[in-house]
């Protein structure tokens, strides 16, 4: 962000809030990008090959707080942006992959639930693509036709496209019921039914639990079950393509709650649905489909509860040998964060200190020389190296901003020198990092 680009106040509120309460902002990211260029190029070289009718899988791995989870946002918004329908969830004890309680369909609905595009970022997204599928199906009737709505011969026109659509999509796995609710909701539309329009779109939403409600509503001998709830994304992949998307971008976070299922074949069922998954987008199964999954280290690694622990994972997921720290593979399945330079979180600060000012309607005062300092300190702490995240850092600064702001009568030094922020002698600067830092710019 150019310093002199003025963020909209709704926009920097958002940022702001988020970021101090510790969570990612869905909306303003733009602003505050900061770093991971190499691997946003990784992430989108993918896309390109999803547009294309490929399928992508990738793991993104960082520790609480490294920017796994805002990498996953930012990479939502690039998709978006470039026509691709995302659905995003995070796994929890009562979402995961797969469950004897319905956990894997719960992951489903929230996914779907979640649907989002570039005029509904929010969410909700389902009906939106599904009446723009059909009045897009409509308009090119009728430039072809040259017929006028209401015509008996559009109307045949119209039918002959949307069996296109639902003929392709029959010959994929559960297609047949899926091209034929996909028909019942067209048919719906024409006629102006929302009742039928309601209940095609809960069975799509996986909310029908008894296949003999299915039956007597909507003619259909199936639904969504924990167990085959991932076909259906695939299903719906390949329709949104048909639909006039790009592809299908699906976005899983906090996969760390499967590394803390406690029952252990619970466990190797979960990391076995998510081989299928991996398997399935690398040998071509899937179509127009990229899937996103983050998680911590641990999860990953840890050969007695983490992925590793499911040998065909480990045997795919493993580091090659000649990967290391500053210099990542990332064209590998897993791309491991690496921490933000001190300088990119200078950086970084910078945007925050300018973004604040402009909400709150003042002068910035604090300059290049105020934000090393405070760079400084907080890379200080003992272990900070390896420890320290910028979520933590982050946090302290919109603190220490709220701080000034609040307080105009104090000046950062004072603030940094309270016991809030002052650091322990053993956990001063040393004359390394004062030489590490003497060449900072931005």
């Amino acid at each position: 962000m150019n310093e002199n680009q003025k963020v909209p106040k709704r926009i920097a509120q958002t940022v702001l809030n988020s970021l101090k309460g510790g969570v990612v902002p869905r909306i303003g990211l733009p602003y505050i990008a900061v770093g991971r260029k190499n691997e946003i190029e990784a992430l989108l070289h993918d896309v390109e090959i999803i547009a294309e009718g490929g399928a992508s899988f990738r793991f993104i791995v960082g520790r609480y707080g490294s920017g796994k989870s805002f990498l996953i946002q930012t990479i939502r918004n690039y998709v978006m942006d470039r026509g691709f329908i995302v659905a995003d969830a995070d796994l929890s004890p009562e979402r995961r992959l797969q469950g004897t309680r319905g956990q894997g369909l719960a992951t489903y609905r929230e996914l779907i639930g979640n649907l989002s595009t570039k005029t509904r970022p929010e969410g909700g997204a389902l009906t939106l693509v599904l009446d723009r599928w059909i009045s897009g199906v409509q308009a090119e009737a009728v430039a072809e036709t040259g017929l006028t709505p209401g015509d008996p011969a559009l109307t045949q026109a119209v039918d002959r496209k949307i069996y296109g659509v639902t003929a392709a999509i029959s010959e994929l796995v559960h297609g047949f019921e899926f091209a034929r609710l996909l028909s019942l909701y067209y048919h719906a539309y024409l006629e102006g039914d929302d009742g039928t329009k309601g209940k095609v779109v809960r069975w799509f939403r996986g909310e029908y639990t008894l296949k003999r409600e299915a039956k007597e509503e909507l003619g259909v001998n199936i639904i969504i079950t924990d167990d085959d709830w991932y076909d259906y994304l695939k299903l719906f992949a390949v329709f949104f393509r048909l639909a006039g998307y790009a592809g299908m971008m699906i976005m899983i976070d906090e996969l760390v709650n499967l590394y803390k299922i406690p029952n252990a074949i619970t466990r190797q069922n979960n990391y076995e649905k998510l081989l299928t998954m991996y398997n399935d987008t690398l040998q071509g199964k899937a179509r127009y489909l990229g899937i996103i999954m983050g998680a911590t280290p641990q999860a990953v690694e840890d050969k007695r509860r983490g992925l590793f622990s499911y040998e065909a994972l480990r045997s795919r997921l493993a580091e090659g040998k000649f990967s290391k720290p500053g210099a990542r593979d990332l064209l590998a399945p897993v791309i491991r964060l690496e921490p933000l330079t001190p300088e990119e979180m200078l950086v970084l600060c910078e945007k925050l200190a300018g973004m604040h000012a402009g909400l709150y309607g003042y002068e910035r005062k604090l300059g290049t020389d105020a934000l090393v300092q405070f760079i400084k300190m907080e890379y200080a702490r003992v272990g900070a190296d390896q420890n320290i995240t910028p979520r933590e850092v982050i946090r302290d600064f919109i603190e220490l901003l709220d701080l000034l702001y609040q307080n105009p009568g104090m000046d950062m030094e004072e603030l940094l020198q309270s016991d809030d922020f002052t650091y322990s002698k053993s956990e001063a600067v040393s004359d390394e990092t004062d030489q590490n830092y003497a060449e900072f710019t931005i």
